[in-house]
C-alpha cells in the first residue's frame, strides 16, 4: 500500500505542488487530501445509479452491494491511503526508501515556519500522542485541537450528507453505510503523523462539499420505480353471483375493528395499478333488513325516521334520520333507481363499501328498500367540510396539512385494498368533526347538484377543478386518479385555491383538465410542495403512491417532533338546528 500512497503524493505534487510557504510537499499532502475525498462521492454515485434500477428494494443482495460500496469507498481506501501517505514521510525521516522517486530531493527544504519537510511531516508527533500530551511541537496546542475538531466534524458531515442524498426518496437509514464507516476511518487516522494528518484534512474538508454536487446531480430514482411492487398484487377471486332477481345476501360475521389511524397498511402496487373490479362481498354486519330485490317496496313503512333533507342531486336525496330500532342518527342517502342498472350498481358498490373498515371512512351500515326509492344507511357525522373551513378561515399550515394528508392517504390505500376508488375527493368530501378529526365521506355514490358528468365512460368523474387529467380525458379511473384528487386537496388546502387555479366556467376548467395544464397554484413555500408537485404529474404511472406520500409525510412530521394522529384543526361544533349539508 506504501506504493500505492507513494503514486498517489508523486500525483499530487505533480498536480498541485507550489514551491512557496509553507512548501512543495505539504501543499502535494493537502491535494492528496482532496484526492481521497474523491472516493466518497464516487461510491454515492454507484448506489444513486444502481437506485434508478432498484428504487427502496432492499434485499439481501441489494444491501450487500450498499455495504461494500460504503465499507471501500469510505472506509477501507481512505485509511489505506491516509495512513499510506503519512508512513511515506515517516520513511523519507527516518532515511528508508519512500518510493518517491527523484523529486523528493525538495524534502529537505522549507519555508516559514518549516524548516526541513521531511522533518515536519514525518518526524513529528502522530495525533494521538498531540492530543493525549496536549503539547505540539510545530504548532500550538490549540491550534491542532480547534483544526482536528473543525476538520473531522465537517468531513464527517458532509459525508453523511452524500450517503443521504444518494438515498434520497427512500429510508434514510442505509445512509450508514457511509458515515459510520467514515466515522470509523477518522477513529483510525490518529496514528497519522500530526502534520501530515492536518494537511491531510485540511485538503480533505473542500472536496468532499464539492463532493455533493455529482451526487445531487444524478437524482433520486423515478416514482415509478419507486412504486414498482416486488411482487404482483394478491387478487381475491370474485365470488359467483346469481341473476340480480335471485339475489339474496346472507350475513356475515362482524368484520374486525377497524385500526388505529395511521396504522400502516400491506405495500402494494396502487400508483400504476388499474382500476380494481368492485368487490361482491357481503354488507357489513349492521342492524336494518335484508334488502329486497330491485323493483320491490317495503309495505310495512320504514325503520328509519327522517329528520330533515341534508341535500339533493341528480342521483337523489340525503336525510338526516333516526333508527327506530336502535336510536342512533344516521344519514340516508336515497337513490332514484327508475332502472335496474342504476340499483345494481348502487348495490353493487354499497357491498364494496361496506368491507371498508377504516377510522377515517365514512360507515355503511345498510342498504334498504325505502318507499321512495333504494336506499344507503351511512354513518352520520357532524362537523364542517374542509372547503367551508379553508374558506372561512383560511388555509392550513403545513402540521395541519401534513395531518390531514396522512390520514386521508390511510384511508384511500384501505378503500383501494378492497377494490373500492372514490374517484370525487374533493375539499367539501372532507368532513372534520368537532374534535377535528378528518373523514373522507361520498365514495362515489350520492352527487350533489353541480359536479360534472362524462357521458363517454358512463361514470361520474367528479368536481372539474379537482379532476385528474386522465379522468377528464375519459380514462378509466385508478387509484393513481385518487391520489391525484387527494393531493389537489391538500394544495387547495395550503393554498385557498384549487392547484390549476379557478376557471368562469365548469366546462372551462375540465377542458383545463382535459388538456392536463399544468398546475400553476401550487403553495410554493410549503415544506409539502415537493411532494406536491410529484403527486400532482400528469402520467399517472409518475405519481408517488398513497402508501409512498403516508410514508413520506408521516416521517416529515416526525423529524418535525409533530404526531401523525393529532387532530387537523380544532372545529367550534355547530349549533342544533344549524346542521351543514352532506355533499
Amino acid at each position: 500500500m506504501n506504493g500505492l500512497a507513494s503514486a498517489l503524493l508523486s500525483l499530487a505534487h505533480s498536480l498541485f505542488g507550489p514551491g512557496f510557504c509553507p512548501g512543495d510537499w505539504v501543499w502535494a499532502t493537502s491535494a492528496a487530501g482532496a484526492l481521497v475525498a474523491l472516493l466518497p462521492p464516487i461510491g454515492a454515485l454507484a448506489v444513486s445509479i444502481i437506485r434508478k434500477g432498484t428504487g427502496n428494494r432492499y434485499d439481501a443482495t441489494t444491501l450487500g452491494v450498499f455495504g461494500a460500496i460504503g465499507l471501500v469507498s469510505t472506509l477501507v481506501l481512505p485509511w489505506l491511503l491516509s495512513n499510506g501517505v503519512s508512513g511515506v514521510f515517516r520513511a523519507a525521516w527516518a532515511g528508508q526508501p519512500s518510493g518517491l522517486g527523484a523529486e523528493a530531493s525538495t524534502l529537505a527544504s522549507g519555508s516559514c515556519w518549516v524548516d526541513s519537510q521531511k522533518d515536519y511531516l514525518g518526524g513529528g508527533q502522530t495525533v494521538f500522542d498531540v492530543l493525549s500530551s496536549q503539547n505540539g511541537k510545530d504548532i500550538p496546542f490549540f491550534v491542532y485541537l480547534l483544526g482536528f475538531i473543525v476538520l473531522w466534524a465537517g468531513s464527517l458531515l458532509f459525508v453523511m450528507l452524500q450517503g443521504r442524498t444518494a438515498f434520497r426518496r427512500g429510508p434514510k437509514w442505509p445512509s450508514r453505510f457511509f458515515w459510520i464507516p467514515f466515522a470509523a476511518m477518522v477513529a483510525f487516522s490518529v496514528g497519522m503523523e500530526a502534520n501530515t494528518a492536518l494537511h491531510f484534512w485540511l485538503g480533505f474538508l473542500p472536496f468532499s462539499v464539492l463532493g455533493l454536487i455529482p451526487v445531487a446531480m444524478v437524482g433520486p430514482p423515478p416514482w415509478s420505480v419507486i412504486n414498482r411492487p416486488d411482487a404482483p398484487p394478491r387478487r381475491e377471486p370474485e365470488p359467483h353471483r346469481p341473476p340480480p332477481s335471485q339475489v339474496q345476501p346472507r350475513p356475515t360475521p362482524p368484520p374486525p375493528p377497524p385500526p388505529p389511524v395511521n396504522k400502516p397498511y400491506p405495500k402494494t402496487a396502487l400508483a400504476s395499478a388499474p382500476e380494481p373490479p368492485p368487490m361482491a362481498g357481503a354488507l357489513a354486519a349492521a342492524p336494518g333488513p335484508i334488502p329486497p330485490p330491485p323493483g320491490s317496496r317495503n309495505a310495512g313503512g320504514s325503520r328509519y325516521r327522517r329528520m330533515k333533507q341534508l341535500g339533493a342531486g341528480g342521483f337523489g336525496t340525503v336525510w338526516q334520520a333516526v333508527d327506530t330500532q336502535l336510536n342512533r342518527t344516521v344519514a340516508l342517502k336515497i337513490a332514484h333507481a327508475p332502472d335496474r342498472d342504476t340499483a345494481e350498481r348502487m348495490q353493487r358498490e354499497a357491498r364494496a363499501l361496506a368491507v371498508v373498515s377504516h377510522p377515517n371512512c365514512v360507515k355503511v351500515y345498510d342498504l334498504v328498500e325505502e318507499p321512495d326509492g333504494l336506499a344507503l344507511v351511512m354513518e352520520y357525522l357532524e362537523g364542517r367540510p374542509l372547503a367551508e373551513l379553508v374558506d372561512g378561515q383560511g388555509p392550513l399550515d403545513d402540521v395541519a396539512a401534513g395531518r390531514l394528508w396522512a390520514t386521508m392517504a390511510g384511508a384511500l390505500a384501505a378503500a383501494h385494498e378492497k377494490g373500492v376508488l372514490h374517484r370525487d375527493i374533493k375539499p367539501s368530501n372532507i368532513v372534520l368533526d368537532p374534535s377535528g378529526l378528518a373523514h373522507l365521506i361520498d365514495f362515489g355514490i350520492a352527487r350533489s347538484q353541480g359536479d360534472s358528468k362524462m357521458t363517454a365512460t358512463g361514470m361520474m368523474i367528479g368536481t372539474p377543478d379537482f379532476v385528474a387529467p386522465e379522468q377528464a380525458m375519459g380514462a378509466v379511473a385508478s387509484p393513481a386518479s385518487d391520489a391525484w384528487q387527494l393531493a389537489a386537496t391538500i394544495s387547495y388546502a395550503l393554498s385557498g385555491q384549487p392547484p390549476r387555479g379557478t376557471r368562469e366556467t365548469p366546462m372551462a376548467a375540465l377542458m383545463a383538465a382535459a388538456r392536463a395544464e399544468p398546475v400553476s397554484r401550487l403553495p410554493q413555500r410549503s415544506a409539502h410542495a415537493r411532494l406536491l408537485a410529484a403527486s400532482l404529474d400528469p402520467e399517472p404511472r409518475r405519481r408517488p403512491t398513497l402508501n409512498s406520500v403516508r410514508r413520506e409525510v408521516e416521517g416529515w412530521l416526525s423529524r418535525a417532533g409533530k404526531s401523525a394522529d393529532g387532530p387537523v384543526t380544532r372545529v367550534v361544533p355547530r349549533q342544533p338546528g344549524s346542521q351543514l349539508p352532506r355533499r
